[in-house]
């Protein structure tokens, strides 16, 4: 049966540096069949005119087509088919383009905020402006002493939503006005994500105005918050400042990022402007 015209798949495998597991795949969907099998030893042979098939299947598999559009190709061999194709790959292509960026902005977005927490000056008052910001939040009252303690929240914010939200660094607490004023910092009243531009979320949302807020960061997390609230809100007084909205708490880096809780660095914001 061997000659000049006929490979077995070893050979093909390195013809067309594609795998033998591959090209078995491909005989087992039906997309491309051995010309002929040997009964008696099970040995694949390709023949010279299937080399055209392969190359085109290997083409538009380097276009990331998949393979029940080839198969549909292969079958019905035309320009409209492959044009077609084409233009439906090309839309594809723009779609996962889109999302890499997307993604690119959520790693660039990571990383500055671990570098920012990593450069921290910790326990130390500043008053910086904030633009605006889009939260997610949910009404409730909770004592965390970890950020485990605020899953069941999160997953409440997520209901509906059609893919989940990647909220990794951006799940906040927050004491209302008058809780912060009465100095009442136990339990929280809600929980919130605050969203990235980037973050397609489709439930409600709140867009929080811009604002100065007195900021500090510490190393630890929520189930030390108190005495620096304390902190805040002696500096807020004697400094002329009143609250004016509920405070936003985030750990910029807890579990989600690092088991070496010395690394925890969490940071209170409370809105204040001038009496």
């Amino acid at each position: 049966m061997k000659n000049n015209e006929w490979f077995q798949i070893g050979e093909v495998s390195r013809l067309f540096h594609i795998s033998v597991s591959i090209l078995r795949h491909y005989d087992k969907i039906g997309l491309l069949k051995p010309e002929y099998t040997d009964p008696d030893t099970g040995y694949r042979y390709y023949s010279t005119r299937q080399f055209e098939c392969l190359n085109t299947i290997r083409y538009l598999r380097a276009l990331d087509m998949p393979l029940d559009q080839i198969s549909t190709f292969l079958q019905n061999r035309n320009l409209e088919t492959i044009h077609d194709l084409l233009l439906k790959q090309k839309e594809e292509v723009n779609r996962k383009r889109q999302e890499l960026f997307l993604i690119e902005k959520k790693i660039d977005n990571r990383l500055s905020q671990i570098s920012d927490a990593l450069s921290s000056r910790l326990e130390e008052i500043t008053v910086s402006h904030y633009p605006r910001r889009r939260i997610a939040s949910v009404s409730k009252q909770v004592s965390p002493k970890s950020y485990l303690d605020l899953e069941y929240s999160i997953r409440q914010l997520e209901q509906g939503e059609e893919t989940p939200v990647t909220f990794l660094g951006k799940v906040g607490v927050g004491i209302s006005r008058d809780h912060l004023v009465s100095r009442r910092f136990h339990p929280y009243d809600l929980v919130f994500i605050l969203l990235e531009e980037e973050d397609q979320f489709r439930g409600e949302t709140t867009l929080l105005p811009p604002c100065d807020c007195a900021v500090l960061r510490f190393q630890g997390g929520h189930e030390k918050a108190v005495h620096y609230y304390e902190q805040l809100l002696t500096y807020i007084e004697t400094h002329g400042f009143k609250v004016s909205g509920f405070s936003r708490e985030i750990t910029m880096i807890d579990y989600g990022l690092t088991s070496d809780t010395s690394k925890f660095v969490t940071e209170i914001q409370i809105p204040v402007e001038c009496r």
